[in-house]
């Protein structure tokens, strides 16, 4: 699946979840290059279109509500002691590059991860995430992709982060990445490198594939959309590729995604989560879904002990 059209999917399913009204989702499709026909004409054909929306699976308030009477659980990997990343700036390939670091937190680091954002770009949920990679005994990188617009944080409309990453050319993004992995190699010498991303983030774990990272010894790319025709024969990544049953559109690509892995001769295993949607494991949205997430995260924790702390 290419990018740009796994962008405009999120708008049509955000609009059919009733995430978005008409009026903004058509503003958003026409930002990534939809003319208002065709992009009226993908509206009506979603599911719940007209305003009778379909209840997101998994939201935060289902979540909230089988936690029990005492709320919500913490998310996994949060706990006490557990920080944030930490804003850092490093060589890029166009100029300064933006992210977030987390030190591990233990004397005897595990191994890096470059972890890879959604299309909202690198919001507070991954100052986050690397904090809790840092508390598994990682060095942790969240590579800013929208480095060269001045950071996500520069942005006013929350519509510009997916509409440049449509527009960025996937070798540029590729190239960030690879910067990113740099980093990590200074920051943290001789430490096995591996990569986790998130939606967007989960699609360009499978595009560094895709490109012949070689440095990368395990990516875990989470409800990420495989390329078109894609080719990991250069690559040498030990890949968990996670997924949420709910989640179709995505899932439609993990035959091509299994069958290139399979003819790369990788390592990989592939988990799908019931009763999880598109974006479970992200706590500050709406199709939370905290079992899913706990598991993944023990899974994920599991695979990149195998791969990068042996």
């Amino acid at each position: 699946m290419a990018l740009r059209d796994y962008l405009v999917g999120e708008v049509a399913e955000d609009f059919a979840e009733g995430l978005l009204t008409r009026r903004e989702a058509l503003r958003r499709l026409g930002l990534l290059g939809l003319g208002f026909g065709s992009a009226a004409a993908l509206l009506a054909g979603c599911a719940g279109a007209g305003g009778q929306h379909p209840p997101v699976s998994g939201s935060a308030t289902e979540g909230a509500a089988s936690s029990g009477a005492a709320g919500p659980a913490e998310p996994p990997g949060r706990g006490p002691g557990i920080g944030r990343g930490a804003d850092v700036r490093f060589p890029g390939p166009a100029g300064q590059q933006r992210g977030a670091f987390a030190e591990p937190t233990i004397a005897t680091p595990k191994g890096a991860v470059l972890v890879v954002h959604e299309n909202k770009g690198l919001t507070e949920h991954f100052y986050d995430v690397v904090g809790r990679f840092a508390g598994a005994g990682y060095g942790a990188l969240c590579v800013d992709l929208l480095s060269s617009h001045a950071g996500t944080a520069a942005l006013t409309d929350p519509a510009q982060a997916p509409t440049i990453l449509a527009e960025t050319p996937v070798g540029d993004l590729v190239a960030q990445l690879r910067a990113g992995i740099d980093e990590l190699d200074r920051r943290m010498p001789g430490a096995k490198v591996g990569t986790v991303g998130f939606c967007f983030g989960g699609g360009m774990v499978w595009q560094l594939l895709n490109a012949g990272e070689s440095r990368l010894a395990a990516a875990v790319p989470f409800y990420g959309p495989a390329p078109d025709q894609p080719n990991f024969s250069r690559a040498k990544a030990a890949v968990l590729a996670i997924y949420g049953a709910l989640d179709t559109r995505v899932d439609a690509t993990i035959p091509a995604a299994e069958t290139a892995l399979r003819a790369a001769g990788l390592a990989y295993h592939i988990q799908t989560f019931a009763a999880a949607n598109h974006a479970f494991f992200n706590d500050t949205g709406p199709r939370y879904q905290p079992d899913a997430a706990k598991a993944a995260w023990t899974a994920t924790l599991a695979w990149l002990g195998r791969y990068l702390a042996t």
